[in-house]
């Protein structure tokens, strides 16, 4: 889905020390989120741009009879 790798789900980059499965999850789990709060923003403009053309086709239905 993505051309790059997720950052810091199962890169080391804070050393030699190994990262808990734990934490891993923490990490992907607030990407995650970051995600869907994106999309849900995208998505609420869309609904709206939507919502605004049906208003305005029903406008001309009314003005065209």
């Amino acid at each position: 889905m993505f051309p790059f790798s997720f950052p810091y789900w199962n890169n080391n980059c804070y050393g030699g020390e190994p990262v808990s499965r734990k934490t891993r999850l923490e990490r992907k789990l607030r990407f995650l989120r970051t995600i869907r709060d994106d999309l849900e923003t995208k998505l609420a403009g869309l609904n709206a741009a939507i919502s605004n053309v049906e208003q305005q086709l029903n406008q001309e239905d009314v003005t065209q009879v």
